[in-house]
This record gives C-alpha cells, structure tokens and sequence, in this order.
C-alpha cells in the first residue's frame, strides 16, 4: 500500500496545483508527478555534473585567468 503525504499549500502552490489539474488530471495524479519530474531533473543535473568532473582538461596552460581578470580591471577603477 502506498504511503499518504499531506502538504500545506498557500495561494503559490494552490494556483500551481490550478494549473497542473486544469487538463482534469487529479490533484494526487499532479503532485505525484511533480515529485517524479523535480527528481528526474535533480537526478539528470547530479550527472550532468559527475560527467563535467570527469572531463580530462588537459595541462594547465600556466594562465591564471583570476590575476588576467584582475590585471584587466585594475584600470576601470
């Protein structure tokens, strides 16, 4: 048997709710697959960031581009 969750909505949640009901989806339908779409995206953007960690950048070229962008805005001052 599935777990029941209970949530408190304000005037926010309640206008999204409005709008992710208004096809004649239920509101437990709706926030059932919020809950899947916002861990889908969270999922997707926790590899995307384990794949950007492994990406091979090479050798350090020996450009500190902190002191570039220093050096080049010294003189706006």
């Amino acid at each position: 048997m599935a777990d029941t969750i209970t949530i408190r909505t304000d005037d926010e949640t309640d206008h999204a709710l409005d709008v992710l009901t208004h096809g004649g989806i239920s509101r437990s339908a709706a926030i059932r697959q919020a809950v899947l779409e916002a861990a889908s995206r969270r999922e997707r953007a926790a590899q995307m960031r384990r794949e950007i960690l492994r990406i091979n950048l090479g050798e350090s070229d020996g450009v500190n581009v902190a002191d570039e962008l220093a050096r080049d805005r010294s003189g706006e001052r």
